[in-house]
This record gives structure tokens, sequence and C-alpha cells, in this order.
């Protein structure tokens, strides 16, 4: 049977979108959701605060980050002729100086136009590429115009912009590359880091640079029709060493965020520790690589969530891909009525 993107979607309220960070970090609250005792429709979940997280791991787990930083990838400017324009660089394109970058708007600014930066950079627009995104062309290095003229990306459901750009960043991010932050991260303390490796929990990093599809619900109407935006991935051979060591001694490997788990899972599916990944996980889907995900709350009609219902299903031996998306969207129920916080600044759930 196809899969309908109509099928995960869910009402929430706009007041459970979270519009500040909790403070301290881990003061969020965690809400666990056990796969083992589940059944279709009806989840066993129990509350906790994320500064607990040591209490749900134990000794021998790998706790698995991503160390990506949000690039300042947002610049503001002004259309040849006046008239305000806003790019959003993703990566990359074709060559150092020319991006892959979101444009607005878009079908004012035809190929060859250009738009100038508040710090009087030229952009010059080109070429409509996959996804809606366009070509951009800086006269020198892109990220130095970030570094001078950019802004961290905040999501467009976030209009609270009080909150300092290093909040958009976790405690753990080293190498500049996403568009958007791995959310699940924004969760962890230095403290909280502490206290998981006196529990007997190891930590370990890997980067994948968060792209597109963290923005963009699916638009199409069955689940297999879309096509997800390629992301770049690294694994370092030590933190490889870590997982296969804590398979041998029976540990359980914890991803922290769908973003190390798309790294792990295509590192187990194609063998290749960088590169780009075009992993789409919909239900049903194998895991090899992954016994537990700390997350947040996902948007509606969204490729995130549809693999937190893979990953639900995985735990959850004979339930077919709707009973998991049920039981994972009364988990998501329940959540709401208990007033937790949604998306990237909200509350999170881990998933054993």
């Amino acid at each position: 049977m196809r899969l309908r993107v109509a099928d995960f979607d869910y009402p929430l309220p706009s007041a459970a979108i979270a519009q500040r960070p909790a403070e301290p970090r881990d003061a969020s609250r965690l809400l666990v959701l056990d796969r083992g005792r589940s059944t279709p429709g009806h989840p066993n979940v129990q509350g906790s605060r994320f500064a607990d997280l040591a209490e749900e791991l134990r000794a021998g787990d790998l706790l698995v980050v991503n160390e990506s930083r949000v690039m300042a990838a947002r610049l503001r400017g002004l259309r040849t002729g006046g008239g305000a324009a806003e790019l959003l660089l993703l990566r990359p394109a074709i060559g150092p100086f020319t991006w892959e970058a979101l444009v607005r708007p878009s079908r004012r600014l035809a190929a060859g136009s250009s738009v100038t930066l508040r710090s009087g950079d030229r952009a010059l627009i080109g070429a409509r590429l996959s996804g809606g995104t366009r070509a951009v062309t800086f006269e020198r290095d892109p990220f130095t115009v970030m570094a001078e003229a950019g802004e961290v990306p905040l999501p467009p459901y976030i209009h609270d912009r009080s909150s300092p750009a290093e909040r958009y960043q976790t405690v753990f991010a080293r190498t500049l590359g996403s568009a958007a932050a791995p959310t699940a991260g924004l969760h962890f303390s230095e403290a909280l880091l502490g206290s998981l490796r006196q529990r007997g929990v190891h930590i370990v990093r890997l980067t994948l640079h968060v792209g597109l599809d963290t923005f963009r619900p699916l638009e199409c109407e069955f689940v297999d029709e879309h096509q997800i935006h390629t992301e770049w991935y690294d694994l370092p051979a030590e933190t490889s060493r870590a997982l296969a060591e804590t398979r041998a001694a029976g540990g359980r490997v914890v991803a922290v965020g769908t973003t190390s788990l798309r790294v792990l899972e295509s590192v187990a599916r194609d063998g290749t520790p960088t590169g780009w990944t075009d992993l789409y996980v919909t239900p049903p889907y194998p895991f090899a690589a992954v016994d537990a995900l700390v997350t947040n709350f996902h948007l509606p009609r969204s490729s995130l969530l549809l693999l937190v219902t893979a990953f639900v299903q995985h735990g959850m031996p004979g339930a077919s891909a709707y009973e998991a998306r049920d039981t994972l969207l009364a988990t998501y129920a329940a959540a709401i009525e208990e007033g937790y916080r949604f998306f990237s600044f909200g509350d999170a759930m881990l998933i054993l």
C-alpha cells in the first residue's frame, strides 16, 4: 500500500510551537516512548526532564552527536532598481563562489540580475536548480560574506527573534556548514554531558550539514513521490571504532537527532564514511545501526515525521506503518495535552 502524505498530518495549536529555547538548555522536558511496551495507537510513555537523560541510559551506551555548526546563511539586500531581497545559502554548487540558495522574491529575480547586500557585496542570481533553488555567484568567498553580512536563519515559525544567535547552535557545534540547526542537540549542556560520562555513557561525534528538507513539508500526494535533498556527512574513524566496540560489548547506539541517525544508517547501507547522503527513511525501514533516538517533535507532513514513524514501527514487531503512525501521533497528542513545546526550540523525545 502506498502511503499518503495527508495521512501524516496532525492538528497543532500555534501556542504549542516554542518561540524561545528553555533556559538553561537542559531545562526542557523529555517524553520517553518505549516502543517495546507500546501497542498500536497506545504508546507507553512517561514524562521526564532532559537534565535527567543520564537516568534513562546505561553504562556502555554510545551517544552520537552531530557537531555541524549553523552558518550565518540568511543574507538580506536590495534588488537592482529597489525592492527587498533575501538569500538563504544552502551549499556550494559550482565552484567555491557559486552556491545553491533559496531566493526571495524568486519570480522578480531573473537570471543575470543581482542583489546588493548590506556589506556592499553583489550576489549574481543565476539559473534555477532543482527543488526551487537558484545558483548564486559572489565576487569573493561566501563564507567571508556571511561572516560580515549574514544572520543565523531561524525557522519561519519562530517569530520571537530575541534569543541570542548562539542559542541556535549546540554546545558541541564545530564544523561550519548547516543551513539549520540539528535541533535535538540544543538540549545538551556541558553539565549534562558531564553527568552522562559519569554514568558511563560514551559520547562521539559525526557531521551532517543540514539542508533544504528541514525547511519544507512534503508537497506531493504520495510519500514515495518526494525527492529528498542530498546532504554532506562525515563519520570519523574514531567514531566508527567506538560503534564497533559498543556493538561488541552489547551496548546501545543512541542517535542524537535524525541527522545523526541518517549518517549512521547511510554508512550501514553504503559503507562510505564520507560523502553525500540521499537517504530518505520512510516506513517500513530496516534500521541496522541505531537502537534509540533522541529527537524533537516534528512538523506535520514532513520527512522527519516519516523517519520517526519508521523508527517507531521498527521497534514494534508486526505493526503496520499506519499502526506505527497511530502510536506516534497518539504520543504527540498526549504531549500537546500535557503542554510540551514543539519544533526547534521545543521539548524532546527519547525513543527506546
